[in-house]
């Protein structure tokens, strides 16, 4: 046999990846109306590939009434406005490529906007448009109650009733998230091409690929059954009809199908929160998804003992199809991991990365909440697989938790009944220079302040501080993002090394890892400290809150 033939191939890209989320309304104001957009990220291009990522994942861009941030589409083949054209996202595309970039857009394929064309037929009376949605008749006597007992994930029902062409009430619609947000209904072959049809325009565009939003959602359990009263029951861990129901999985095949048509086939990553990590590979399969985000990863808390039974987990699973693992532990949907790793942690995997309504009960310790994210982030781009970091991470960006109650603007505030502050805390606009906001976000002179109000406490934590600082958590990511690219591509899993209860030691390939999540410091093994997240390893001694990277003298 040849050598040549006994080579193994090249990994792919997207196997190795990591991956730099951009929420373009928070990321850079180009044009001075106090909302990020294409011009400024355009600008901020060189800033990102000098961290060493490899690709950027934008989330949506597309025509908006924005009643969930982007996430309600109104035309799939368009960008925003305040965003931009579509002659300068395809100019993006071109200048992140020619920086050695890839780029993933964010598709929604489970629900449209209210104002998309399709929606605003089906509720004129087109029986066509109709039945590319969920209408049902209600329950009760005069159909007054709704279809089943589904809730909305922001709170409140998860139906809405319309009135008929005479103006008195008659069906209901589906929508798991905004009213605005009208479900789509999946069985309807229509639906399924549209949406293949969306994946070739941007394709054809030179779009790497997609993350793929609610990709757990679009498939319905036959006849939409109820729930059952489980008041206390985890939104995603629960197995409930409206999410990762099996017909799923024959979507993605196509899509598949679609995205391998190209040369160089393009890839998919998956937001599935699902009941465990048998049922996320299953989306993983070698003619389905790429990857898909490890969420349980971003759930853990900060305990040797969870967090490496949730990395043996998940890198078996996905083994078991062939698929790289995919690291994350922020994003515009859940609090920022400085705070989470700011108060006590739960002795197991937890939903309580979600319970904002819990912040009054336990001040945050920011200073334990950035060393330990300094830690974290050596623990994830230690790890194989893929990993993804969320803007302004680099910078240790923590939750705002005291947004006033009349600027805030994620539906989940008024739908959970001012119960819940929802999402705007961790995506408050980023802060990249000078000493009072905008801190650089806006250009000079701008007559708009941005969309979310920035602390004033973030002088100290803009790029332009932290580039000035050689131990600062910047310069840290750029340290271990190199280190990563030189030393620890690939998908060697970690081999596991003895070491005290509340330590996570592993090695791959030369380097060693060790997390010390414990209360008192630990002695390390006489090796070379290559990286360090803490000041303080020193006599070979690894502090609390830390980690080190290892490697032979």
């Amino acid at each position: 046999m040849s050598k040549e033939a006994t080579q193994k191939p090249a990994m792919a890209w997207w196997e190795t990846a990591v991956v730099y989320q951009v929420y373009i309304r928070s990321f850079r104001d180009g044009d001075g109306d106090g909302l990020g957009d294409l011009a400024g990220l355009r600008a901020r291009l060189p800033y990102l590939a000098s961290l060493g990522i490899q690709a950027l994942w934008i989330n949506p861009w597309y025509p908006s009434p924005m009643a969930d941030a982007g996430y309600d589409v109104a035309d799939y083949r368009d960008i925003e406005p305040s965003f931009g054209t579509l002659a300068e996202g395809e100019e993006l595309i071109s200048e992140a490529h020619a920086l050695g970039l890839k780029v993933v857009l964010d598709i929604v394929p489970n629900h449209t906007s209210s104002e998309h064309a399709w929606f605003k037929a089906a509720l004129q009376g087109d029986s066509q448009a109709r039945a590319r949605y969920i209408f049902r008749p209600g329950k009760g006597d005069n159909g007054e109650l709704p279809p089943n007992d589904w809730e909305s994930n922001f709170g409140g029902p998860a139906w809405t009733r319309l009135l008929d062409a005479e103006g008195l009430e008659g069906e209901w619609y589906l929508h798991l998230f905004a009213p605005e947000q009208p479900d789509l209904d999946w069985t309807n072959p229509e639906v399924r091409f549209e949406f293949e049809d969306i994946l070739r325009f941007w394709f054809d565009r030179d779009v790497d690929g997609f993350r793929i939003d609610v990709a757990h959602g679009l498939s319905k359990a036959e006849g939409l059954p109820d729930f059952g009263v489980q008041p206390d029951a985890p939104v995603h861990s629960e197995p409930h009809p409206a999410w990762d129901q099996d017909d799923v999985h024959e979507i993605y095949r196509g899509w598949r199908k679609v995205a391998d048509s190209y040369d160089p086939p393009r890839i998919f990553v998956a937001e599935a929160w699902v009941a465990n990590n048998e049922r996320l590979a299953n989306y993983l399969r070698p003619d389905e998804l790429h990857t898909a985000f490890q969420f349980d990863f971003l759930r853990a808390p900060w305990r040797a003992k969870v967090m490496r039974e949730v990395i043996d987990d998940a890198t078996d699973s996905a083994a078991e199809v062939g698929a790289p693992s995919t690291w994350v532990l922020s994003n515009h949907d859940v609090v920022r991991h400085v705070t989470r790793y700011a108060r006590s942690q739960p002795p197991a995997l937890s939903e309580s990365v979600w319970v904002r309504a819990q912040w009054d009960k336990e001040p945050a310790d920011l200073e334990l909440g950035l060393r330990r994210a300094r830690a974290a982030i050596m623990l994830t781009l230690a790890l194989p697989g893929t990993a993804y970091l969320y803007q302004g991470e680099e910078f240790g960006l923590a939750e705002v938790e005291d947004i006033p109650s009349e600027l805030r603007q994620d539906p989940m505030w008024w739908q959970s009944g001012y119960t819940d502050p929802g999402r705007d805390g961790c995506r408050v606009p980023l802060p990249w220079s000078g000493d009072q906001p905008p801190f650089g976000f806006s250009p000079e002179g701008a007559t708009k302040s941005p969309w979310l109000p920035q602390p004033k406490s973030w002088a100290t934590r803009t790029q332009e501080a932290l580039e000035n600082d050689p131990d600062s958590i910047l310069n840290l990511y750029r340290a271990a993002l190199r280190l990563r690219t030189e030393l620890l591509e690939g998908m060697t899993p970690p081999e596991w090394i003895d070491s005290p209860a509340d330590v996570l030691a592993f090695r791959r390939g030369d380097v060693e890892c060790w997390v010390n999540t414990g209360d008192v410091g630990i002695q390390l093994p006489d090796k070379r400290v290559l990286l360090r997240s803490d000041d303080g390893v020193e006599g070979g001694q690894l502090p609390s809150d830390a980690a080190a990277w290892l490697v032979d003298t």
